[in-house]
């Protein structure tokens, strides 16, 4: 698979980089060799020059140490070019790795992530929602990649970062959140990406619910019971409304189901005055179904969640809810083919 791919290549990078390592040696322990010759030969020839006649010693001596000398220098010489051939071997061996696997983050972000899951963090009045997005389900599994919204979803609560800009330039480890997020591509070979987030931060009370990790829900509630403020998370992943109240639905939402109420009022021909009131009665009825307050509760459909929250004594102040891949276009493409298309990619990179 792409997986199995990915880690052959990564093993056969490794692979080159031992044998560039070894040819340094290589070359290392043959330059020493040539220096041993070098050597050799010099003292050779300073015995040779040695017995030269008496009246030409002392300049004998001079060139026998001379040429010692000169071997010895060139030695040096030798030896630090071996050792910088062997350094820049490493290097080199290093940087073929890094930048393949950067490239691979770098292949990777142009490929769209509708897949991923919600993480959430909560203490002390302060809580935080995230949307983690990557390509397939198969790696929202990962536990690298839970481990990485988790973190994610701490640091947004603890640092407050004013937006995904300022998120990615967090430490973590040792490293950016952004420097952590290209490694982690770099492994597992899929484009992912940090959508989202919502930051909570209050004197009142904090609670969530994720429904698997595609729904996450976060409600800013005061009230003695936490169970009620769990009820009412739930419910939101449910019914999924975009409001507390219908005052608070974004008039372009308004203005669409205007739109389309208007229209099946004129197929159904009726008069211009019965129409006008049948466009009016189902944008009511739209706003009742989008907005929390009036919708039925999940639990006992017989009353409303402004109802159940009154009569608890419990009044929500907020929420967030995100849905994985919400709003993003999801490519559709053969699986077989597009595993193919992967595997290829990775043998030619």
């Amino acid at each position: 698979d792409v997986r199995a791919a990915a880690h052959r290549e990564i093993a056969e990078l490794k692979r080159q980089a031992a044998e560039i390592t070894r040819i340094a040696s290589n070359n290392k322990v043959e330059t020493e060799t040539r220096i041993g010759l070098e050597v050799s030969d010099a003292q050779a020839r300073s015995t040779a020059i040695h017995d030269e006649t008496d009246s030409n010693a002392q300049q004998a001596y001079q060139r026998a140490d001379s040429h010692v000398e000169d071997a010895i220098a060139r030695a040096d010489e030798l030896k630090r070019d071996a050792d910088d051939y062997l350094r820049s071997a490493q290097i080199r061996a290093e940087e073929i790795l890094r930048v393949k696997l950067g490239s691979k983050a770098s292949k990777a972000a142009s490929r769209i992530t509708a897949e991923g899951v919600v993480a959430t963090y909560i203490a002390n009045g302060v809580g935080a929602l995230v949307e983690v997005n990557c390509e397939t389900d198969f790696v929202t599994k990962n536990d690298d990649f839970l481990k990485l919204a988790n973190t994610v979803a701490k640091l947004i609560a603890e640092h407050n970062p004013t937006d995904l800009a300022a998120l990615g330039a967090l430490p973590l480890d040792g490293k950016t959140v952004e420097e952590q997020r290209a490694a982690l591509i770099g492994r597992i070979g899929e484009n992912m990406s940090i959508r989202r987030f919502q930051r909570f931060s209050t004197p009142a009370k904090l609670t969530s619910y994720l429904h698997g990790t595609r729904i996450g829900v976060m409600v800013e509630y005061d009230g003695a019971d936490e169970q009620v403020g769990k009820d009412v998370a739930m419910h939101i992943a449910a019914m999924k409304p975009v409001s507390l109240s219908s005052d608070q639905v974004p008039a372009d939402l308004i203005e669409r189901e205007r739109s389309v109420a208007h229209l099946k009022a004129v197929e159904s021909g009726k008069p211009a005055e019965i129409a006008t009131k049948m466009v009016e009665g189902s944008v009511q009825k739209f706003l009742k179904e989008v907005s929390l307050f009036n919708q039925p509760f999940v639990k006992n459909d017989k009353q409303t969640v402004e109802q159940m929250l009154k009569a608890a004594n419990t009044a929500v102040k907020a929420f967030t809810m995100f849905i994985v891949g919400e709003g993003i276009e999801k490519k559709q493409d053969d699986f077989a083919a597009e595993v193919a298309a992967q595997v290829a990619a990775a043998k030619q990179a």
